[in-house]
């Protein structure tokens, strides 16, 4: 009986002995053979990835672009409370093992057995550390020869780094949910604060995560996560990391999340973020998303916010109207329709939105509005919309006229035309009053945006003419050769539309919209800075009499709702309407800003009956320039060009005023030199 114990006893030690060196040559050769498992010299080189961090134009951060937010900090720089938190909740054995807890393994398989099935890990730190570093090698399934693999790894990195230098690169890995990895990207993205800021709380919040971002978030789930938050508060405690009082205090401390701006996302202005973004990769690759660049954009903030103030109200405000006949964003929302918009379509079916403001100096764009829910819709309809323009075309048709030598006094034709077309067919286009006013003055046609003049001083001038005018304008959309286009009937990108009024506010010179200043590395080495692309449309004196002539659009014009809206700045602009009423705009500028509102629905229809952009579009404007110029010092007048003449004339026959015109109908107009008029108006007839 003895003799069969002895041999009973070593056998299985020979099997175990058996088992041990079969495992031992498994471990070595099959488990990370080959490419299997990776090369630590990848580890020696690794450096988490970046996203480009964007600042707005005062310095102040305000997004992030990139596959991951992250943020590098250092291990000093991450408090040691923090720090602590993560390493009793995620690995307590941390400093005492050497990549693989055994006595975690253990516990880890007895409570598998009990449970029935897998109910606990027994993941190391280092062993995450592999996993997230090396996870094109190591597949992401739940088995035990990814662990096995994982663990291999983990020793070998233990043997080759310090404990500081696997807890500081874990800590800069791991993932929080919301796009958000490193726990720098956390602490700004759910407390708006750095790491080296966190209170024992919020530390706690932090180490919480990890385990399950999404069933924790606060933000989601703000009752769960605080119970998951004073679970780590408590391991703490037990483990002598915190006093009782401590603890006690860290659990009732209340959960206080940062809340940024509105903007659909929750980010501040992500139109204007998703439009860096391309452009980033569009210069860099995807170096935009590794390296951590530091982006100087354009942004104002506080522009941005009275942007979306503005737009926001306005469209509103006609979707209150007693004939708007459509759902409103908040009917689409309540019934929980949100969220399922296609990002790269214009299909949202509520009334949209777009606005844009530049500084016409520099092209920097201030603020821009690309629609009204981010999440729902991300299709762009300030930058990547192309929308008829309708009215605010019309400036391009009258800056050819003025730059071929036709003062503002020239008299056109208001009367009734009818153009053939391709077809065979006749186009009769009409005013939108439907009334027509025989001879008046290219200022008068311009002011009261009257249609047939537009489109007769369009023949006149030779449609290819307006065409090239409209390129010089910085217009990139195919502008067919047509007299319709007098009336805005070509589509352009908005964002273009409203950067060629730069040529107005600029006395002449057209600059593009840009909305990146800087670009550097995150060591401060530059790689890009933005230099002002200035082309000269119009000369000083040709751009100023525009001005002038576009400053009656608001101060008699169909832009009188600017002054009415309280806006008494130098000023001038021009509305904008479709013939279907399916799209409206305004588009107006000071000498140091420009500024263009649009609105209409993703796939066009009549808004409402006799929509006007002077109606719906410019009190927009107007609420934005009220509260901009309250912030910042008024802007100047533009000063008159040393080469402009100034004549009385008679408004009846454009001619200079003399001793027999009427007195009270004597008014003053501006000439380039050459293009005033030589004679003065008859004397009346004597009867």
């Amino acid at each position: 009986m003895r003799r069969k114990l002895l041999y009973s006893a070593l056998g299985l030690t020979g099997l175990g002995l058996l088992g041990l060196v079969s495992f031992a040559v498994y471990w070595t050769w099959f488990v990370c053979a080959g490419d299997v498992c990776p090369s630590l010299e990848q580890f020696d080189e690794y450096r988490p990835d970046q996203p480009a961090r964007l600042y707005a134009a005062d310095g102040r951060y305000f997004a992030e672009v990139g596959a991951e937010g992250r943020t590098v900090v250092r291990l000093e720089q991450i408090p040691q409370h923090v720090i602590d938190a993560f390493v009793i909740t995620e690995d307590k054995r941390f400093y005492r093992h050497a990549g693989i807890d055994y006595i975690r393994i253990l516990g880890a398989v007895w409570a598998n057995i009990k449970a029935g099935g897998f109910a606990e890990g027994f993941s190391t730190i280092t062993m995450q550390l592999a996993r997230n570093i090396f996870s094109e090698q190591l597949s992401p399934e739940k088995t035990l020869l990814r662990k096995v693999r994982e663990a291999k790894v983990a020793r070998q990195i233990e043997s080759r780094f310090s404990k500081e230098r696997i807890l500081e690169l874990y800590l800069n890995q791991i993932a929080f949910g919301t796009g958000a990895f490193g726990v720098e990207s956390a602490a700004q993205r759910y407390f708006g604060r750095p790491i080296n800021e966190m209170t024992v709380a919020e530390g706690a919040m932090l180490a919480a995560l990890p385990k399950a971002p999404s069933r924790y978030n606060p933000r989601r789930f703000p009752d769960r996560a605080i119970q998951r938050r004073n679970t780590v508060i408590e391991l703490m405690r037990r483990e002598n990391a915190l006093s009782d009082a401590d603890a006690s205090i860290a659990k009732a401390y209340p959960l206080r999340l940062f809340r940024p701006a509105r903007g659909g996302t929750g980010e501040i202005a992500p139109y204007f973020v998703e439009w860096v973004r391309t452009e980033l990769v569009r210069r860099f690759g995807r170096q935009a998303y590794e390296q951590g660049l530091r982006v100087m954009t354009s942004l104002d903030l506080d522009m941005q916010g009275a942007a979306e103030r503005a737009m926001e109200r306005q469209i509103r405000a006609v979707e209150a109207m007693s004939d708007f006949e459509y759902q409103t964003y908040e009917q689409y929302m309540a019934r929980g329709q949100g969220g399922n918009a296609d990002p790269n379509r214009a299909n949202s079916p509520y009334l949209q939105g777009a606005f844009v403001a530049m500084d016409p100096r520099t092209g920097g764009v201030r603020a821009l509005v690309g629609g009204r829910d981010f999440d729902d819709s991300q299709f762009n309809r300030a930058v990547i919309a192309q929308r008829q323009p309708g009215s605010t075309f019309k400036p391009i048709v009258y800056s050819t006229a003025i730059r071929t030598g036709r003062p503002a006094s020239y008299f056109i034709d208001d009367e009734p035309i009818e153009v053939p077309q391709l077809d065979g067919s006749l186009w009769a286009p009409q005013n939108y009053d439907l009334k027509f006013e025989g001879r008046v003055t290219m200022r008068r046609a311009l002011y009261q945006s009257r249609n047939l003049p537009a489109i007769r001083l369009t023949m006149e001038l030779g449609e290819s003419g307006v065409v090239e005018m409209a390129k010089s304008f910085g217009l990139t959309t195919k502008v067919p050769p047509y007299p319709s286009i007098a009336l805005g009937s070509a589509d352009v990108f908005p964002i273009e539309m409203i950067a060629a009024y730069s040529t107005f506010a600029n006395l002449g010179w057209r600059v593009p919209a840009n909305p990146i200043l800087r670009v550097e590395t995150a060591d401060g080495r530059r790689l890009y800075e933005a230099q002002p692309e200035r082309v000269q449309v119009l000369s000083r004196e040709e751009a100023w009499l525009m001005v002038d002539m576009m400053k009656d659009v608001v101060r008699r014009g169909s832009g009188t709702a600017v002054l009415r809206g309280g806006f008494t700045l130098p000023t001038a602009g021009k509305t904008g309407t479709t013939n279907d009423y399916t799209d409206v705009w305004y588009i107006g500028y000071t000498t140091d800003l420009v500024a263009g509102v649009w609105m209409g629905f993703d796939q066009p229809r009549k808004i409402i009956r006799d929509a006007q952009g002077g109606r719906l579009a410019a009190p927009a404007w107007t609420a934005f320039m009220r509260e901009v110029y309250q912030r910042k010092p008024p802007s100047p007048d533009w000063p008159v060009p040393l080469g402009i003449i100034r004549m009385e004339i008679d408004p009846a026959t454009g001619l200079r005023a003399g001793p027999g015109c009427m007195s009270d109908s004597v008014r003053v107009e501006f000439f380039l030199p050459g293009t005033e008029p030589q004679s003065e108006c008859p004397r009346p007839f004597p009867f």
